[in-house]
């Protein structure tokens, strides 16, 4: 028989947290002080690791020895190391499964707050904070997201502006970022999990998509926030590897949601834009970047997907 839950007094769900670490070093402890500042216990942590070679995995289980650790030998990708743990977290009969980056933190009662807005409307089914940059929270890094099919396919409402009341309410969105992400079991059972396909980026984008489509609401709550070192666990924005891995994962969510029209827009916002960017790059520091996307695009266009041995330092041909 699976371990029941443990009590969660001051939580409306039960729920469970799974964080993915890949060499994400000390922000993995505080990532989890804040879980359990939620009103979590650590046995309702999933904390799972890829193949970190930081000494990262370890410190955390040290620091916290109750959290349920799922190590494996090589870096698995986000999609599917937390599949690792949804599925964990939903065999021990959890309501809700609460996604959280390894550089997100919060403040008490943010959990509470979503668990609130799934209790109070069964129609949705994934729910979470408005975010904001952990080095600057005067500003915000996302409010909710939209698809677009333009460059990246979507946006982050809100990116970069000064936080306030206009992105402090509660509201339906396209999809909500993956960082911090707290999605009903009904959702998972009738879906299924992540696409680990994706190995990193757009996961969340696809489950979302899905869900709404499946019938249930995407909202943003507005009223609760998060912290986030956006991109940390890839070496931050805008940098070669994650540009490689956004490029490649258009295409293969296009091959999987593209219509001739939304083929086309890609191809006027985000490919044709590449040689005056790299043209900019030359200027601003991101010419790597720009050519490590178009890369990725071409890559996905012949129907490569992300090997994780070409992410490591050193050796991709522009990182």
């Amino acid at each position: 028989m699976s371990a029941a839950p443990s009590a969660q007094a001051s939580l409306p769900l039960r729920v469970a947290a799974v964080v993915v670490n890949w060499n994400g070093g000390a922000r993995n402890l505080c990532c989890v002080r804040s879980l359990l500042a939620q009103g979590l216990d650590e046995s309702d942590i999933a904390f799972v690791d890829n193949g970190s070679r930081d000494g990262s995995a370890q410190a955390t289980l040290d620091a916290h020895p109750r959290l349920h650790a799922i190590r494996n030998a090589s870096n698995l990708g986000y999609g599917a190391g937390t599949n690792q743990g949804i599925a964990w977290a939903l065999a021990r009969g959890c309501e809700a499964v609460y996604l959280v980056n390894n550089d997100l933190e919060a403040p008490a009662g943010t959990l509470r707050r979503l668990c609130e807005e799934l209790a109070s409307d069964e129609r949705v089914g994934i729910v979470g904070p408005r975010v904001l940059y952990r080095h600057d929270p005067t500003r915000v890094w996302a409010a909710g997201a939209q698809l677009t099919w333009r460059a990246n396919l979507s946006t982050l409402l809100g990116h970069g502006e000064a936080d306030g009341a206009r992105w402090q309410v509660t509201r339906d969105v396209d999809y909500v970022p993956g960082c911090a992400l707290l999605a009903r079991r009904a959702v998972f059972e009738r879906i299924g999990l992540l696409e680990a396909d994706y190995f990193a980026y757009h996961e969340d984008l696809e489950f979302c998509v899905l869900a709404r489509r499946a019938g249930f609401g995407v909202r943003v709550v507005g009223e609760a926030h998060a912290l986030h070192d956006a991109g940390g666990s890839t070496g931050g924005g805008y940098n070669p590897r994650r540009k490689y891995m956004m490029g490649v994962n258009t295409v293969w969510f296009l091959r999987r949601h593209g219509t001739p029209p939304r083929w086309l827009s890609f191809a006027l916002f985000d490919v044709l834009p590449l040689p005056l960017l790299w043209l900019a790059g030359l200027f601003n520091g991101r010419s790597r970047a720009v050519l490590a996307k178009a890369l990725g695009t071409w890559h996905g266009l012949r129907g490569r997907k992300i090997d994780p041995a070409l992410l490591e330092a050193g050796a991709g041909p522009l990182w």
